[in-house]
């Protein structure tokens, strides 16, 4: 059985060695998250937060797996893997085996609103609404049904960090939650209890990418639900 990992610069480097989608779909807004805000948010979950290690964990719209797999390899004792997309699951199948966590790693091709039962911890990057408008709500919704604890990465608007947008930084950073998704949160039963600013970096992908690569802000909620 392989080592758990308790560096976060050792899961960086794992991490980026997940192969990305061959094919991705602009549609489905498939940007495979970095290695370094993955390793960010895996490793408040579990060291700041004791929500990854020896936990059962769920990865809703889970790509080629960097979250489901760096869950893994943090120590979580079950990870589940769920996309809609088969190609990018068969892609994180063989993910998992290169880095030694295939036995820890479960795959289901499926609408997210297939899955059942309960899981202890959620880890998800939902589509940020661009081509679909709200397109995160949906993960929200179900991540609250199976979890009490939910870490979702979602777009900053750039309105709440004033008209020059947030300062760069090369670590995460405490921030406020957008109002409206604080109140879809609460709606459905939970309750916003961190937010951390970061910075998503995704290269030129599709025609209509005018950059070579793309850097903008995303903010990491910690979600707990209380009803």
């Amino acid at each position: 059985m392989r080592k758990r990992l308790v560096r976060k610069l050792d899961l960086e480097r794992a991490l980026a060695k997940i192969k990305p989608h061959t094919t991705p779909s602009a549609y489905l807004e498939q940007y495979t998250i970095t290695p370094e805000v993955a390793a960010e948010l895996l490793f408040i979950a579990a060291y700041v937060n004791d929500d990854i290690i020896d936990k059962t964990i769920v990865d809703l719209g889970c790509g080629t797996g960097r979250l489901a797999i760096g869950s893994a390899l943090l120590g979580a004792k079950g990870v589940v893997g769920v996309d809609i997309d088969k190609d990018a699951l068969d892609i994180a199948s063989k993910n998992a085996k290169i880095l030694g966590v295939k036995k820890k790693t479960q795959w289901i091709t499926a609408d997210i609103n297939a899955i059942r039962g309960t899981f202890d911890t959620v880890v998800q990057n939902p589509p940020f609404g661009v081509q679909k408008r709200k397109a995160d709500r949906k993960f929200l919704v179900k991540a609250l049904k199976i979890s009490r604890r939910i870490y979702s990465l979602h777009k900053s608007s750039e309105e709440y960090y004033g008209s020059k947008g947030p300062r760069p930084r090369s670590r995460s950073s405490f921030t406020s939650p957008s109002p409206f998704l604080k109140r879809f949160i609460e709606k459905c039963g939970g309750r916003v209890i961190g937010v951390y600013n970061m910075f998503m970096i995704i290269p030129r992908m599709f025609t209509f990418h005018k950059k070579r690569k793309h850097k903008f802000p995303i903010d990491l909620y910690v979600i707990e639900k209380v009803s």
